[in-house]
């Protein structure tokens, strides 16, 4: 249920902007699969095809606003973070969200204390864990 503006090609192959859309990407296919969605569940919540969404995660398709909007409340996210954490739009402190590495730092931690699978108590062993093996590096 989608329409051709929400099918438009990537532009610009090599260049930064296909970069952004690869990164988008991966970060969408991320929080799908930190969701345990499968990308017919998220089709089905958002009303685009599950080909047009394994595209869009593999930077081959830029979309709409609407795609973007409608993938962002299928993850439980805003909108403007899922273009955020992709560098479309610069972080709070005015840098992207993707410079520097301890951005990775707090994804890691973030991605741990989301986790509905774990219990609160799996969830600080696996943080109290994570973190000594990353300031013992």
């Amino acid at each position: 249920m989608s329409s051709r503006d929400d099918e438009a090609p990537a532009q610009d192959a090599d260049g930064p902007w296909q970069k952004q859309l690869t990164t988008l990407g991966g970060f969408i296919r991320m929080q799908r699969r930190l969701a345990d969605m499968s990308l017919r569940e998220m089709a089905g919540l958002t009303s685009v095809s599950n080909a047009y969404l394994s595209q869009i995660e593999r930077g081959l398709h830029q979309p709409s606003l609407r795609v973007l909007r409608s993938i962002a409340q299928a993850l439980s996210i805003s909108p403007e973070e899922l273009l955020r954490r992709a560098n479309f739009i610069p972080g709070k402190d005015g840098a992207p969200d993707g410079a520097g590495p301890e951005v990775t730092l707090l994804d890691t931690e973030a991605a741990i204390s989301a986790d509905p699978r774990l219990t609160p108590g799996q969830r600080e062993a696996l943080l109290n864990v994570y973190r000594s093996f990353r300031d013992s590096g």
